[in-house]
C-alpha cells in the first residue's frame, strides 16, 4: 500500500483576497473549481505548474469571522529557485512575518494569517 500527497485545505475568509495573494506572492494558479448550486462554499484548488500537489482554499458562504489559527504552529512550505527575488516581493509586499537568517528561510503570512515558508531550491 502507497500513500502520495493530493493536496492540502486551508479554509479562507475572503476567497478573492486569498486568491490574488497566492497568485502575486507565490504564482499558484486555480486548477479546479467546486460551487454547489446553493451557494454554501466554493472550493478552489490552486497549483505550481510542476508538481501535482494542490492547496485546496474552502470559503464557507455562512462563516461570518475570521478563523481563530491557534498558536499557528501549522504551515506550509514553498521552495524557490530565485530566493533573493522572493524576498524583496514579499518585503514590498509587507508579508513577511518571521525570518530565520542562521537558517537561510522565513516565513510569509497570508491575509487569514496562515504562514508559508520560503525555502531556497538548493535546501
Amino acid at each position: 500500500m502507497k500513500f502520495t500527497f493530493a493536496h492540502n485545505n486551508i479554509n479562507v475568509f475572503d476567497l478573492e483576497k486569498s486568491l490574488k495573494f497566492y497568485k502575486e506572492a507565490l504564482g499558484l494558479e486555480e486548477t479546479g473549481r467546486i460551487e454547489p448550486e446553493d451557494g454554501s462554499f466554493i472550493i478552489v484548488y490552486l497549483g505550481d505548474g510542476v508538481t501535482g500537489h494542490n492547496l485546496e482554499l474552502t470559503w464557507l458562504r455562512d462563516w461570518d469571522r475570521p478563523y481563530n489559527l491557534g498558536d499557528n504552529e501549522f504551515h506550509l512550505a514553498l521552495k524557490v529557485e530565485d530566493f533573493d527575488a522572493a524576498h524583496e516581493l514579499h518585503k514590498e509586499m509587507g508579508c513577511i512575518c518571521f525570518e530565520n537568517e542562521a537558517m537561510g528561510i522565513y516565513f510569509i503570512a497570508d491575509p487569514d494569517n496562515y504562514w508559508v515558508e520560503i525555502i531556497p531550491q538548493d535546501k
